[in-house]
């Protein structure tokens, strides 16, 4: 997608609610999770956005930094009551610009997909890997790919039918890269609206591999922050921990 750069996300997403996407609501989980398995400490959020789990979890008493390529983001993020607890940084998180050493470095609701290319994110793994404290973990909220959805090489989906507004997906598939490059489309009686997306897909050995050249071990992949067993069917979230 000619001129997508890596804040673009960000700065088109940040009002998302005109798509109609349901926002997420399981920061109280996230937060015990994310407590249980760096203790209290400093923890760094990949892509923080608006810090809907990076506020949360500061106020758990852990030290958060977050970092995030979108200005738009950030600032909502620290007009946000006790916003200003969280150290926002302007980056890319492939490079993990900030100084460490943190115990917890995590990323949610698939941003680590965010990153375009493998070498991107294997960068990230390396450098999220460098800054990590002894015993410090990476902890990564993905989701599984659905190979039925990748056999066709586009797709349209209508999302939202309204009296007053029609949201459509357009995608498209790149299997060799394993990348997805979108539009989230917005139809109303005053105009359009676009929200893209690019992002690149990995699988959980493949994600494995990354985090051993990283120096990383597996530690557990799980459905989700309640522990449930992992069953390869969307969402999960996996630890790595560094000896």
């Amino acid at each position: 997608m000619q001129g997508y750069e890596a804040s673009t996300y960000g700065d088109r997403m940040v009002d998302h609610d005109a798509i109609g996407w349901p926002a997420a609501k399981d920061e109280k989980a996230a937060v015990a999770f994310l407590a249980e398995v760096a203790k209290p400490g400093r923890a760094l959020e990949l892509g923080v956005g608006t810090g809907r789990v990076a506020i949360p979890l500061a106020r758990a008493g852990m030290r958060v930094t977050g970092i995030d390529a979108s200005d738009a983001m950030l600032r909502q993020l620290v007009g946000k009551p006790d916003g200003a607890q969280v150290r926002a940084v302007r980056g890319d998180f492939a490079d993990v610009a900030v100084d460490g050493p943190f115990d917890l470095v995590y990323a949610v609701q698939h941003t680590f997909f965010l990153l375009r290319t493998q070498d991107e994110q294997v960068r990230c793994f390396q450098n999220a890997a460098a800054r990590l404290a002894p015993g410090g973990a990476l902890v990564l909220q993905l989701f599984v790919p659905d190979p039925h959805r990748l056999i066709q090489p586009q797709s349209t989906d209508p999302l939202q039918v309204a009296l007053d507004q029609v949201v459509l997906r357009v995608s498209q598939f790149d299997r060799v890269e394993q990348t997805v490059t979108r539009q989230y489309i917005a139809i109303t009686e005053t105009g359009t609206k676009l929200y893209p997306m690019v992002f690149r897909y990995s699988w959980p050995t493949e994600l494995d591999l990354m985090a051993r050249m990283a120096g990383l071990r597996l530690e557990g992949r799980w459905n989700g922050w309640s522990r449930s067993p992992f069953t390869a069917e969307g969402s999960y979230v996996v630890v790595y921990r560094k000896p």
